[in-house]
């Protein structure tokens, strides 16, 4: 995308209407720069009730989790186990997370699923959503799911795009790691067996996690998202959802570490994703698959009501990766329940593949 002077007088407005007229507004300025429009284009007395898809984040329209019945497997797995709040803080801020511990799990050590909401989302919405409490009761996990406040972003987007929030030991990732090592001294965890993952914002999220802790994440799944450090302000984030080239400099910045695979991967995106472009997942992927003789395979399969394409994929030094393209699919989270926001019921199952994909990937030593 060409930023040019329309399209950045554009995200001053965007900014100005998030200060003074909220979200929404802030939204439909930004939706109009994608379309080409110029300033002040369209009325602002417009009807809020015509909002423009797709929805974009950072600054995403607010969607509320429609109330459906739950699955009948899941409705008593908060009885079962517990899921309590908690809080963790230090140099960089102070966040609540939510902790699921399963009953029963006071034998072997168990795994550590961190989970990493979407804009808009909170942890109970992410967690009805996914349904990964239910799956984490039945194989015997710990899931916590960090909570951004709207302090830190308005739309409680992880903040994947501004550079003090892109590396090790630094704002949001030290956060998020300090989590993940309170949860590991507090309770039963096996260290070679925490892994991340995240949808759209959260995805972006964890995979920055994941090129800045590979110590401490032994495999990370990505939902709808995009690569580490793709972007380095709002303009060159949405570039980068939408689709377009990265930056040059994106990663060219102080203390930037190596981006080649260092662990496992797993990626889900919907091929009509008008939200985050597909590209992004491919991208996700592009440095594994480096050995001639990695014996990648790539398969077609019906999951639930929806086709996908698998591809199984291996770096160089051997390091496991799978992208699921589901075809038709849009920015939600695949085989989600829909007690929770952006989510397809239709398939394929994400949460079970991931969870499946981590328990197969311990951390090698």
């Amino acid at each position: 995308m060409k930023l040019n002077e329309g399209f950045l007088n554009s995200m001053h407005e965007a900014m100005t209407l998030l200060r003074t007229r909220g979200v929404a507004e802030a939204t439909e300025a930004i939706q109009r720069a994608l379309r080409g429009e110029s300033v002040g284009a369209v009325n602002e007395t417009a009807s809020r009730d015509k909002m423009p898809e797709p929805v974009v984040f950072p600054f995403a329209k607010t969607k509320e989790a429609t109330a459906h019945k739950a699955r009948e497997d899941c409705l008593d797995v908060e009885e079962r186990g517990h899921f309590i709040t908690l809080a963790y803080a230090n140099a960089a801020g102070r966040r609540q997370y939510r902790l699921y511990v399963p009953a029963g799990g006071a034998g072997e050590p168990l795994p550590l699923i961190v989970m990493l909401h979407g804009c808009t989302q909170d942890a109970d919405d992410f967690a009805a959503g996914t349904q990964m409490n239910a799956l984490a009761e039945r194989h015997g996990c710990l899931v916590a799911y960090p909570v951004q406040p709207q302090q830190a972003n308005p739309s409680k987007c992880w903040n994947w795009f501004k550079p003090d929030d892109q590396h090790r030991e630094r704002g949001e990732p030290s956060l998020i790691a300090g989590i993940t090592r309170e949860i590991i001294s507090a309770h039963n965890v096996d260290p070679a067996r925490v892994y991340v993952a995240g949808m759209s914002a959260g995805g972006a999220m964890a995979a920055i996690m994941i090129a800045e802790y590979p110590e401490l994440y032994a495999a990370v799944g990505v939902h709808s998202g995009l690569p580490a450090r793709c972007a380095h302000n709002l303009p060159s984030a949405l570039a980068a959802m939408k689709g377009g080239k990265h930056p040059r400099n994106a990663r060219r910045v102080q203390g930037d570490t190596d981006l080649s695979p260092r662990r496992p991967m797993i990626v889900f995106h919907g091929d009509a994703d008008a939200t985050v472009h597909v590209a992004n997942a491919t991208r996700l992927v592009q440095r594994f698959d480096a050995r001639p003789d990695a014996g990648s395979e790539r398969r077609r399969v019906d999951a639930g009501r929806r086709a996908c394409t698998v591809s199984r994929l291996v770096s160089g030094d051997g390091i496991d990766a799978e992208l699921w393209t589901i075809h038709g699919a849009g920015h939600a989270w695949a085989g989600g329940n829909a007690r929770g926001s952006y989510t397809d019921a239709t398939g394929p199952d994400a949460s079970a593949e991931m969870l499946r994909f981590f328990l197969d990937h311990p951390q090698r030593q």
